[in-house]
Order: structure tokens, then C-alpha cells, then sequence
């Protein structure tokens, strides 16, 4: 069953409102998208009737510890895991700061981690911290022709001293999909363990961490239609071993021992209904991990089509440098975002210019500062990007495109 955006705006209230007369256009997805009514119901249901701290003898504590429950279950649904093996926290940059804290404890001077010069700065900065105890940080150069990772140079950078191989799923910034299976492979070759930002692949693709083999995977619910929450996956020995930071009355149990202090209670209630928006996408289905893989699957097949459409588009344009693979027989390795720089504008202006006409897009590095430094354009305001989620449409990727081409003249 295809897709069918027109059903699913209308779930959206954000995307009723207007700019200058013009129905606004939320190309800002990679930022963070917009979320359905009914995670908004759910938000304000929990804070209506069972807000309260956990492990009470009274309801609305109890009505609390089940929708904490809830929403580790919903959480293993999407990722393809058990429910113990995923912990949430404020957001995926501070659980990955957590978790490196834990593991630098069992590094010595020497070890080494390796990087990449694709990722958001989430997942490089916390581990070039451990550099303070001697750990040597080795980074992945990319090919700046198409801003894929160089796995020739990724190989020759996991050997016999690395210790973690951090990766992502997806660049938040020119959308190039990674082949985490084999710099996973690689990284246990060597008896490394492998990070996997998946914090912009969420909303474009269905998720098997077993099947990944993984051991640690991070996302972001506010990038896949839901509340600001932060989420982790990890290998259940993993969360058993290593140490994490934490006061002392909090439970040693897994996965409670990795989630400090009192929870966003009501951003888990969302959680759980964000999962359930996800998997109604997915339906007729005989349980939620299916239906929410059949609509991700119905997801990426729409969002290549409007991929298609914005590159040809892009590419047509004279005076516009585009950065990413660009070919659509190799856009199963991208997700709909991408990046790009006008010869006669910077892309501040260009933002501003279709923030003017109601289209909402960003600029500069998006914290993918290697890569922008990289690219060399980093000092010259970075880039301008889109990102495509399911709800957008092709009458609005066309309007997109007809404003750019007028800024062009400018």
C-alpha cells in the first residue's frame, strides 16, 4: 500500500498555519519534525491525570511506572530489541556523553576510538574528551565528491588498538546513508564495539539492531514526530558491565541505572504515542514491530520519490553547488536531505529569503562541523539544507524549487 501524505497532513496541526498568505513548508526536518495530534493528546493527558513521580503506593504514581514501561516497550518495537536494552535521558548528545564518561573508565593511554568527518558533532565530541586520558582519537576522512565515508580509509583506521569505532547511520547534513554492517564487522574483527548515531536515519528507515549487531545505537523521538527525548540502545552486557554515573540511592538494575534523576514523564507518554502514530502508517500488521517496519518501508519508498523530484530540481539550477550523492540509482544509500550553496547568495540569505515566502530550511553547519570543514565551507556560512520528511508533498518540493530558481536572479 502506498503512501498517501494527503490522509496524514491533516494529523499534523502545525502544518495548517500560514506565511505572508502562503501555507507554510516545513523543510526543517532533520532538525527536528512536527508532531500529530495525537502525541500531543497524549502529552497532555499524562500531565492531566497521572503526573507523579515513580515507584509510589498511590495511582498516579503507578500510572506513571506503566507509562515508563509503556515507552521501553514501544522503543524495542522500533529498534527491533528487548525493552531492558533501551534507556532514555534529556537527548541523544547528553546520554552519549554519559556513556562515554562510563566506557573512558575502562580505557587506558593508547586505546583509541575512531571518528568520522560526516558525523554531527554529537557523536565526535564526546569521545575526543577521552583524549584527556591519553585515548587516541583517529578520524575517517570522507570523499568530498559525493560526501560519502572513505571505508578504504575507515579499514585502514580499525586495528588491533581500537577500542570503540563511532559512526553514524546517516549524515544529518548531505544525507549519505553509511554501511554500518560493515564498519560494524570490522570494529568486532578487531574486538571493538561499534557507537551508531541513528538520530537522522530514524524517521526515513526501519531500524534491526540485532541484526546490525551493534552494540550501542542513538536517537532523538523529537526527530521521528514525538517530544524532546533522547534514546539509547545497548547490548544488555554492556549495560550490565560497564559503570555509569549515578547517585547512589538510584536502582543497579538495567536499564534503570543508566537513566539519572526523574524522567520526562510526559515526553515518554508522547514517545509511546509517536511509536503508535509510526506503526498505524504500517497497518493492517499482526503486531506493532511489523507494522512499524512495513511503515518505514512505505516511508522511504515515497520520500525516494520526493528525493528524485528536489535533486533534479537542484541540479538544474546554474550557480548552485550541491553536496551528496546525487545519482538516483544510488539514493537506497541516502535519506531526502540535502545540501547546498547559491553562487550569489550566502545561505543565511537564501534561508531568510524563503523563510520570507513560508518555506522553513537551515543554514550553516547543522553541527556537522568536521564535514563543513571539510568541504571548505565552513568560514563561508556553511550551507543551506533541506530535509524531506513523509508529510511533505511534491507540490510543495515544486513551489520550493520555482522560489530558489527567482532567488537566483537576485
Amino acid at each position: 500500500m502506498p503512501l498517501e501524505p494527503n490522509a496524514i497532513r491533516p494529523l499534523f496541526p502545525a502544518l495548517a498555519q500560514e506565511v505572508a498568505g502562503q501555507p507554510a513548508i516545513f523543510f526543517d526536518g532533520p532538525g527536528g519534525t512536527q508532531v500529530p495530534q495525537m502525541v500531543i493528546d497524549a502529552i497532555g493527558a499524562y500531565l492531566a491525570r497521572d503526573n507523579a513521580n515513580t515507584h509510589g503506593a498511590f495511582l498516579t504514581s503507578q500510572r506513571t511506572d506503566a507509562t515508563i514501561a509503556a515507552a521501553h516497550a514501544a522503543m524495542a518495537d522500533l529498534l527491533g530489541c528487548a525493552p531492558d536494552e533501551v534507556f532514555f535521558g534529556q537527548n541523544m548528545t547528553s546520554l552519549t556523553f554519559a556513556l562515554s564518561r562510563a566506557i573512558g573508565r575502562e580505557l587506558q593511554p593508547g586505546d583509541e576510538i575512531v571518528v568520522t568527518r560526516l558525523d554531527h558533532d554529537a557523536n565526535v565530541a564526546p569521545w575526543r574528551v577521552l583524549s584527556e586520558r591519553g585515548v587516541v582519537i583517529r578520524e575517517v576522512d570522507i570523499d568530498p565528491e559525493d560526501c560519502t565515508l572513505d571505508m578504504a580509509d575507515m579499514a585502514t583506521k580499525i586495528g588491533a588498538r581500537t577500542k570503540l569505532v563511532a559512526v553514524g547511520y546517516a549524515s544529518n547534513a548531505v544525507g549519505t546513508i553509511n554501511d554500518v554492517r560493515q564498519v560494524v564487522s570490522w570494529a568486532h574483527q578487531v574486538g571493538a564495539i561499534v557507537f551508531v548515531d541513528a538520530v537522522h536515519y530514524a524517521p526515513h528507515g526501519p531500524i534491526d539492531v540485532k541484526a546490525l549487531d551493534c552494540d550501542f545505537l542513538a536517537c532523538s523521538v523529537y526527530k521521528f514526530f514525538g517530544p524532546h527525548v533522547g534514546v539509547m540502545y545497548g547490548k544488555r552486557e554492556h549495560l550490565q558491565s560497564l559503570q555509569p554515573y549515578k547517585v547512589r540511592p538510584a536502582s543497579d538494575t538495567v536499564p534503570e541505572r543508566w537513566m539519572t534523576g526523574t524522567q520526562n514523564h510526559e515526553g515518554l507518554a508522547g514517545v509511546v504515542a509517536a511509536v503508535n502514530y509510526l506503526a498505524s502508517l504500517g497497518q493492517p500488521a499482526p503486531d506493532r514491530r511489523t507494522a512499524l517496519v512495513t511503515a518505514l518501508e512505505r516511508i522511504a519508498h515515497y520520500e525516494r520519490s520526493l528525493a528524485v523530484q528536489l535533486i533534479e530540481g537542484l541540479l538544474a539550477i546554474p550557480g548552485l553547488t550541491f553536496y551528496g550523492i546525487r545519482e538516483p540509482e544510488r539514493f537506497a544509500w541516502r535519506t531526502p536531505t540535502v545540501s547546498f550553496r547559491l553562487a550569489n547568495l550566502s545561505p543565511r540569505i537564501v534561508a531568510e529569503k524563503l523563510a520570507e515566502r513560508g518555506i522553513f530550511v537551515w543554514d550553516g553547519n547543522y553541527y556537522a562541523l568536521s564535514l563543513s570543514e571539510r568541504l571548505g565551507v565552513e568560514k563561508l556560512g556553511g550551507m543551506v539544507r533541506v530535509g524531506l520528511v513523509h508529510y511533505n508533498t511534491a507540490d510543495e518540493v515544486e513551489r520550493f524549487l520555482t522560489v530558489l530558481r527567482e532567488l537566483t536572479t537576485i
